[in-house]
């Protein structure tokens, strides 16, 4: 099993910023890819962010240019630098990884963070 914790969310007016960050542990063999979605209130999930283990990245298309996804092999660990936020970014962030484990003879599959809270003041 993988756990994953995030830390980072809060409160910031529209045009700040908020760093995301984070860690898996567990019985990890190898991590793909690390990401996060969102999820506003009355809406589905959505892509934010995710990053391969070679460093390859797909951004929604509403945060390209204001976010930053980027990656810690060696901790096992995701950070999304979020800038210039604005209030429709207002959502539950959820971390998100592709991870094999505990050996290589296991299947990989996804595994999904509790959530953290951002919210953008007008």
């Amino acid at each position: 099993q993988v756990q994953l914790v995030e830390s980072g969310g809060g409160l910031v007016q529209s045009g700040g910023s908020l760093r995301l960050s984070c860690a898996a542990s567990g019985r990890i063999f190898s991590i793909d890819v690390m990401g996060w979605y969102r999820q506003a209130p009355g809406k589905e999930r959505e892509l934010v962010a995710v990053i391969t283990t070679g460093g390859s990245t797909n951004y929604a298309g509403s945060v390209k240019g204001r976010f930053t996804i980027s990656r810690d092999h060696a901790k096992n660990t995701v950070f999304l630098q979020m800038d210039t936020l604005k209030p429709e970014d207002t959502a539950v962030y959820y971390c998100y990884c592709n991870a094999k484990g505990p050996s290589s003879w296991h299947s990989s599959r996804d595994y999904w963070g509790q959530g953290t809270q951002v919210t953008v003041s007008s």
